[in-house]
């Protein structure tokens, strides 16, 4: 009496009843998608993909005067940074990007909102921006050297002339975008210039300013590059170019690939996040 009895039907009932929950459990829906990875995740894999592709290369070329290992090539970013080297030059790119790069999109998003705007002024000038978008950069740095000379203004004017076109390019198709409903708004409670500048007019070019931006930087630290190539005495153009000469492809590839990372840092830690925050308002 003191043993509990279960009907042969009731504990088959129950035995049912408990697989159909754990098979519940243990199944996932296929059309519930997985959660996503975190974006330093991967990041931090992808980054290793190409590192392993590089060392698996170098590996099959098996020539270090040809194509060094990364161990290699971080042997000498780190000989170059110990001497302050990488440092000097590195100041020297960085700071002739920054000019040019704040040159380039105060003048591009100033005329293309001004083209985007003025539909007969844009008749007219479309033509000299075909130009310039189409000017190889090499030939516009050669005759800023050889109009200005072998100094800095030369080298920043090169660099803004062939970012210019660009920017201006995006911002005067942000321009024509701009909604008339809003600046009628605008007009209708009398904001003043400088209230409709930050509340009407750059929330809404705020998407293809931040375009501008992430795409020039891209572009002008390489034209940077190629004019200390030229003509420069400083610079991680300057120093490419100098173990170029030597046939250091090992130093070619440290110095390339610093610049690269910081770069990289600036575009992941300082670029996307100011995209993101200028197209949240949409997602809203």
């Amino acid at each position: 009496m003191g043993a509990s009895y279960a009907p042969p039907a009731l504990s088959c009932h129950w035995t049912k009843v408990a697989a159909s929950q754990h098979s519940r459990m243990s199944y996932r829906d296929p059309m519930i998608p997985r959660a996503p990875l975190p974006d330093r995740l991967i990041l931090a894999l992808s980054l290793a993909g190409f590192a392993a592709f590089w060392w698996g290369l170098a590996l099959l070329r098996a020539d270090p005067r040809i194509l060094p290992a990364p161990p290699e090539v971080l042997a000498v970013v780190w000989a170059e940074a110990i001497s302050g080297r990488l440092w000097q030059h590195m100041a020297a790119t960085l700071a002739r990007v920054a000019v040019a790069f704040t040159l380039a999109m105060a003048l591009g998003s100033v005329m293309g909102v001004a083209l985007g705007r003025m539909p007969r002024l844009n008749r007219w000038l479309d033509p000299w921006v075909t130009i310039f978008l189409n000017l190889p950069a090499l030939v516009v740095i050669v005759l800023c050297y050889l109009w200005i000379g072998l100094n800095e203004v030369a080298a920043i004017a090169a660099v803004t002339l062939n970012k210019t076109a660009m920017v201006l390019v995006t911002l005067r198709e942000g321009a024509r975008t701009l909604s008339p409903d809003l600046a009628d708004m605008a007009r209708v409670f009398r904001l003043s210039p400088m209230a409709r500048l930050r509340h009407i007019l750059l929330p809404q070019l705020a998407p293809y300013l931040t375009a501008s931006a992430r795409t020039g930087l891209a572009i002008i630290w390489k034209i940077v590059l190629v004019v200390e190539f030229l003509g420069r005495s400083s610079g991680v153009g300057f120093q490419i170019h100098l173990k170029f000469q030597l046939f250091d492809i090992a130093g070619v590839l440290a110095y390339a690939l610093s610049f690269v990372a910081v770069m990289l840092a600036l575009d992941y830690l300082v670029i996307q996040p100011l995209e993101r925050r200028a197209t949240q308002w949409r997602q809203g």
